[in-house]
């Protein structure tokens, strides 16, 4: 006999020692899940996880392999704009200094100003406007962008460097590039005198530690109101750009009218425009190079604890963004 209902079947089964018979009943439900054996559940919990975790990794791949190349397009817009800017730049130096203007560093601060607002705004829509490691540096412990995308810029800000110096050293005559040192980052020259020649300059500790204060005011005045995206909206990229190249400029006149040393060629703020000259010219422009890398290093550094220190209604920017160095290493360790 069986139910209507078609989940229960009744046998009759005849016994030989009694001759009577018994009802057993027998179920046809189909086993439920958890009545299954721990070893179904890993197989099929297996399957399903190697199966999801093979296509996750296939989009994961995919994902990567765009991020990768969009970085990479981007960093040829920094190689091309930082190879500009040590052109434009290192000419200009030249041009004012040879020129016979009373104050030379006066001229040259106002025309950077100018070249470094234009070469941001040529590049922003590219790869957001850096030519420049502190800028890389500085965002990617703030958490703007990662640290190796901050690495493939700062790269190709290098690169690009070196090729502006070997266009400007193409076009100039040999007697220039010796006299100026194709305008890169000096400390000190080697100056004609009655006794012979005789080499003047600023000492490294003093241009250490005038590096520092120029680079952490340059991020503290200008740099900053770019990191803070409510304001960057207000003010609009036109004048942000301008105020970070009108911020450049008064800190290369302030940094060669303080020391008034002959041989000074002003903090330089971008390791990347010393980089390019010392590579082509080399010679004495090797000269305490350091002092253009690790300064910048340490005033990113000082910035970016200053933004951890000051409170967060002392400032309208996004307080935790997603690549903070700070929350970086807390997640590694």
């Amino acid at each position: 006999m069986a139910g209507n209902n078609g989940h229960v079947h009744v046998e009759y089964d005849e016994e030989s020692s009694s001759g009577a018979s018994k009802i057993q009943p027998v179920f046809s439900t189909p086993i439920k899940p958890e009545n299954r054996t721990d070893e179904e559940k890993m197989k099929k919990k297996t399957s399903l996880t190697l199966s999801e975790l093979l296509g996750n990794t296939s989009k994961k791949i995919s994902c990567y392999f765009c991020r990768f190349l969009k970085v990479w397009r981007a960093s040829v817009g920094e190689l091309v704009g930082t190879a500009v800017l040590v052109f434009m730049l290192d000419t200009i130096v030249i041009s004012t200094i040879e020129s016979d203007i009373e104050m030379p560093n006066l001229v040259l601060s106002i025309l950077a100003a100018i070249i470094i607002a234009i070469l941001l705004l040529a590049v922003h829509p590219v790869s957001a406007g850096h030519i420049n490691p502190v800028i890389s540096f500085s965002a990617a412990l703030v958490g703007l962008i990662s640290m190796s995308k901050a690495f493939i810029y700062i790269v190709a800000q290098c690169l690009g460097a070196v090729l502006g110096a070997l266009a400007l050293k193409a076009v100039v005559s040999s007697t220039i590039e010796e006299t100026f040192s194709l305008g890169g980052c000096t400390l000190t020259v080697i100056a004609p005198s009655l006794n012979g020649p005789v080499t003047v300059g600023l000492e490294i500790a003093q241009a250490f530690w005038l590096e520092i204060f120029c680079t952490f005011v340059f991020l503290f005045a200008s740099i900053w109101m770019a990191y803070d995206q409510r304001q960057a909206k207000e003010l609009g990229h036109v004048l942000i750009f301008s105020i970070v190249g009108v911020v450049l400029g008064l800190l290369v006149f302030i940094s060669t009218t303080v020391t008034t040393k002959k041989g000074y060629a002003g903090a330089g703020m971008n390791p990347a425009r010393c980089f390019g000259p010392a590579i082509v010219r080399g010679g004495h422009l090797w000269n305490g190079h350091w002092v253009f890398w690790a300064g910048p290093t340490i005033a990113c550094v000082a910035f970016y604890l200053y933004t951890k220190i000051i409170p967060r209604q002392h400032h309208r920017s996004k307080y935790s963004y997603d690549h903070d160095f700070f929350n970086v290493v807390k997640a590694i360790f």
